[in-house]
Order: structure tokens, then sequence, then C-alpha cells
């Protein structure tokens, strides 16, 4: 009776180890995924150019992949490289390309008064929530997530987010900016303090969290300067005329208040910083004021 109960544990072990790996094709994607894809692929908010182009469907193993990835070399229409080329799926795709706009750019033009020129980010990968064995799918897995390790701005100059975090304190101020401006258009952000696995780098992802919840952690202490300057601004802040936009107007289909069938595995509620990080960024510059038109064949 004992050698049959110790055979059975066993058994059950590794079959969990082969479904964990993928060999075992049980899983599947959530019919959300495929249907705020097509929402989006019927858009035609992603435009393909030398900078995206179109793969081939991405199908396992297991739940892994998505209908239609893209490759992308550089976002932004090309004006952010990216170094590594990045596979993601369209509404991943269309809401990086909103968040540099609204938010990465206007924070980099705010502390350094140059725009961002390349990030080094991560993007799909067959895994599960932090490698776990037998866990949840990351959203990794379904091009829906990406990570964001640096920024480098167009002078040369570049954050990063592990040493910058707790770095120079316009670096601080900087990410911090980001961050907080990230929880808009995202429906996870982790960045350091949040977990062991993100102290050096931003997680990002449209995942579709119960009750329409928005997961940002760490909690921070810190009050953004891009908010109060966009509505002090003669010129309104700028706004892509995308289909998909913030978290807040919840018009993206990936972001409909609708749980997921594959449960996030959060982490424990991250603690409130107990040294708030004091603006040190340039003063009277606006990021929002009117720019002389760019010149021609940059």
């Amino acid at each position: 009776m004992r050698r049959s109960g110790l055979l059975l544990a066993i058994a059950s072990g590794v079959l969990a180890l082969l479904s964990g790996c993928g060999l075992f094709n049980f899983e599947r994607r959530a019919a959300w995924r495929d249907e705020a894809e097509q929402a989006c692929l019927s858009s035609k908010s992603v435009k393909i150019s030398a900078y995206v182009e179109p793969a081939r469907e991405i199908s396992g193993p297991g739940a892994c992949g998505m209908l239609q990835p893209f490759r992308v070399a550089a976002l932004g229409d090309g004006t952010v490289g990216l170094t590594n080329k990045a596979v993601l799926g369209c509404p991943m795709l269309t809401g990086v390309d909103q968040w540099l706009a609204d938010v990465v750019q206007p924070a980099a033009a705010l502390y350094y008064g140059a725009p961002v020129a390349e990030l080094r980010a991560g993007s799909y990968s067959c895994r599960s929530v932090n490698n776990r064995l037998g866990g949840p799918k990351s959203e990794h897995a379904f091009g829906n997530a990406m990570d964001v390790m640096a920024f480098r701005l167009a002078d040369g100059r570049e954050i990063n987010v592990e040493k910058g975090w707790r770095g120079q304190p316009r670096d601080q101020e900087f990410l911090r900016e980001v961050f907080v401006g990230s929880c808009r258009h995202f429906t996870t952000v982790l960045g350091p303090g949040s977990d062991a696995q993100h102290y050096n780098h931003f997680h990002l992802d449209l995942a579709r969290h119960s009750r329409g919840r928005v997961i940002c952690k760490p909690v921070i202490k810190f009050e953004p300067r891009l908010d109060a300057l966009a509505s002090r601004a003669a010129t309104p802040r700028p706004q892509q005329p995308a289909l998909y936009p913030s978290v807040a107007s919840g018009a993206n289909p990936m972001m409909l208040a609708q749980p997921s069938e594959e449960p996030y595995d959060g982490e424990a509620e991250g603690e409130v910083e107990s040294e708030p990080v004091m603006p040190t960024g340039p003063r009277g510059f606006d990021p929002f004021a009117p720019r002389p038109p760019a010149a021609v064949g940059r």
C-alpha cells in the first residue's frame, strides 16, 4: 500500500514536470486573448514598416503564443531603438508606443532635456510567472508584456533601472515619474522593491485581473510633475489618436474588467517607501511647450 502511494506520488510529480515544460498541451489560451488581439488587428493600429514586421503565428508549446506576432526593431515610428528585437502582440505593441509618447518622452524632456533614443528591453518568452515550475503562464508567454531594464538618451546618457532607482536624484525621479505614469497605461507594473525578481527592471503588461484591478508595485511616495505641468500648459498635452487609450478610460480590449482564466500569481503587497524622492530635475523647463519643427532628413 505504501509502495503504491509512493509510485502515485512520483507519477504525479512527473506529469506536473512535463506539463510545466509544455510537453503536454493541456493548456489553452483564454478566449479573451485571441479576441483582444483580433480587435487590435482590425483597428490597424500597428503600422508595418522597416521597424515593425509581421511574423508567423506562435502556437505552443501549451498555451503559449499569439495569433499575429510582430518583430519589432524600433518603437515610436522608428524613433526609439531596441538593443534586441522584441516580439510582441498587437495590443502590447500599441500600448508601448502610446506609453512612450505620453509618459517616457515627456519625462525624459523634463528631467534631462533630451529624448529617449533606445530601450534595453525583453519581450516574448514561453515561461511561467517568475519561471516557477508548474506556475501560471507569464504574460510574456503571450507577447503581452515587456521588461525594461534601461533607457538610453539621444545624447548617449543611460538610465539603468537597477542603478538609477537608488542612484542619482535626477535618475531616481525620472524612473519614478515613468513608473507612476506606467500604471495608467498597463494593468500590471512591477519595479524594484515589488519582489526579488524585479530588482533590475520594470515589468509592464496588459493582463486582465479579477474585478478589473490594476496591480502597481511597489507603492511609493512620489508626486508626479508631468500632470501638474500638463494642466498648466497653454498647449494641451499631446495624445496619441490610437484606439487604445490609458487604463483610466478602460477602452483597451486588453484592459476590460474581466477575470482572467489564468490567475495572476501576485506578490505580497509592496511597502511604502520610507523616504519620498524630492523633485530635483531642471526647473522652468516645460516639456509640453511648443517646439520648433524637427530638421528634415535626420
